[in-house]
């Protein structure tokens, strides 16, 4: 698999291809029920969660609806403790400025901490292309990046792999980008992480440059937020003499006292810990300790287009934990490669066509790879309602039409197969419009079951090779009501027939 997402297949494609590998599918369903069975033993500790959860929700809100408020301030404090902070519309300008920071250093090795941020906008290709080598540091990242792969989880980008492939990988890749494995590695699980700490060891002490994201931003002090399990984030963060950190400006929150809430969502939803073994802050530089030069790259790249929108915007309080794909019966069974996207699962299925547009075949189809089960909603921890939003960005998908992707006015070109789907819901309209049609269609349906086939022809017969037509009951809920609440009005359904000056149907 190359290093980028462009050109992958539409998700009915690649998720075909992805439920047929068995290995695939056994390491995905062993590691998301473990994560999730611990996720659910953390929180169960905490008798405030749902508390917390509606906390963590109002907070983004409010600050989403301020986000320019809290982003000016953001940079002020930033640039008063000595940072510098540089803002890019798109995945291209934000490129650019990295780019051009690490040239200006002089540099062409840089180290990183996992940052979906950077994933997105695929700063590691751009860098390569500019003579750049970027090395990620954290092991799930490295297992990934030696592999020639891609990340198929926000948590445990690796998981995807099972030990014996891993250990393949360090043994056959491992030095082409520095120290090679150990002779004659194993795959025991501390083998392979000493093999990477090793190798990762000389890469820490030798860089100049450091590359990170971030978890959270303080508006009010302008101090960054990594949290993370390995220790490699603090030695990015802390060796290095010039930091760039690429952050996506909805990462902002407003107070130290907001931080809190998140503090304890986050680790609990994700790795199902208390908290995190390393939580790392920094606000500017220093003289005395850490980079001496700061860089603070805000990214939009589609967030200010999410944002316009009531409905798809609650995407936007996403603080990455993973939970939403660890209960995923979809993720659990195509993996993540097939979102074709650095965010996969139910977020990504709604956060990517927001960001990136639903223009192309793949990014229209990511609303419709969920089974609106509603489990996400469930889990998610800043409570963003998953399946609202799949609904309502299908609804853009089916009526094409307008809208502002990045800045730009762009017509929706509606996904292919959705013409029968529009032409349904019309008739459906229609038919539920006027009541007596509907009626006359119900018993037509009802007399004429036997007749009905299993498999449905033309444009249906996708979404029957699959599963069967339901089978139609014997009479209708209208004719059952009258024949057995004695309704009297053939229009009247049971709200319709309710006593009104009552108002409880008695």
């Amino acid at each position: 698999m190359s290093g980028t997402y462009l050109g992958m297949p539409a998700f009915p494609e690649a998720a075909a291809a992805a439920t047929r590998d068995e290995t695939l599918r056994a390491n995905l369903t062993h590691a998301t029920h473990t994560i999730r069975d611990k996720r659910a033993r953390a929180v169960a500790e905490l008798p405030d969660w749902q508390g917390l959860r509606a906390a963590g929700a109002a907070i983004k809100d409010r600050t989403l609806r301020h986000l320019d408020h809290y982003l000016e301030r953001l940079e002020r404090q930033v640039t008063a403790a000595g940072g510098q902070v540089h803002w890019a519309a798109d995945a291209r300008e934000a490129n650019r400025i990295v780019t051009r920071l690490v040239q200006a250093t002089g540099e062409h090795e840089v180290v990183k901490v996992k940052s979906m941020a950077t994933q997105e906008i695929g700063l590691n290709a751009a860098l390569t292309a500019a003579g750049i080598r970027a090395n990620e540091t954290d092991l799930a990242e490295l297992i990934v990046q030696l592999g020639d792969d891609l990340p198929s989880h926000i948590l445990v980008p690796a998981i995807h792999r099972n030990r014996g492939e891993i250990r393949d990988i360090f043994r056959e890749r491992m030095a082409d980008w520095g120290r090679p494995a150990p002779e004659g590695l194993s795959d025991a699980p501390a083998d392979l992480a000493e093999a990477a700490r090793l190798h990762l060891r000389q890469k820490f002490l030798d860089a100049r440059v450091g590359v990170s994201g971030a978890n959270f931003m303080v508006a009010e002090t302008g101090t960054l937020v990594v949290v993370e399990s390995e220790g490699n984030g603090r030695m990015c963060l802390t060796l290095p003499e010039t930091l760039i950190s690429v952050v996506g400006i909805e990462k902002v929150v407003p107070t130290w006292q907001d931080l809190e809430v998140y503090l304890q969502l986050l680790p609990r939803s994700s790795t199902a810990e208390r908290m995190n073994p390393y939580t790392s802050m920094w606000t500017g530089t220093s003289d005395d300790d850490g980079p001496r030069e700061f860089h603070l790259v805000l990214l939009d790249n589609g967030r200010t287009d999410a944002l316009a929108d009531t409905v798809g915007r609650q995407a936007l309080r996403c603080i990455r934990c993973s939970a939403c794909l660890n209960v995923c019966p979809v993720y659990e069974r195509a993996g993540g490669h097939a979102y074709g996207s650095a965010y996969p699962g139910p977020i990504g299925a709604i956060l990517t066509p927001q960001l990136r547009g639903t223009t192309t075949d793949l990014d229209a189809s990511l609303p419709y790879a969920s089974s609106l089960c509603g489990a996400c909603y469930e889990v998610c921890p800043v409570a963003i309602d998953i399946p609202e939003v799949l609904v309502h960005l299908r609804e853009r998908v089916v009526q094409g039409g307008e809208v502002t992707v990045r800045g730009t006015r762009t017509r929706i070109r509606p996904a292919k197969g959705h013409a029968a789907e529009r032409a349904a819901m019309r008739a459906a309209r229609w038919a539920l419009d006027h009541p007596r049609a509907l009626r006359a269609g119900q018993r037509m349906a009802s007399r004429t079951r036997r007749l009905h086939p299993r498999r449905l022809p033309g444009p249906g017969r996708a979404w029957t090779e699959t599963r069967e037509v339901p089978a139609v009951p014997a009479e209708s809920f209208r004719d059952w009501w009258r024949r057995t609440r004695g309704a009297g009005d053939e229009g009247a359904g049971p709200v319709e027939g309710r006593d009104r000056r009552r108002g409880d149907g008695r």
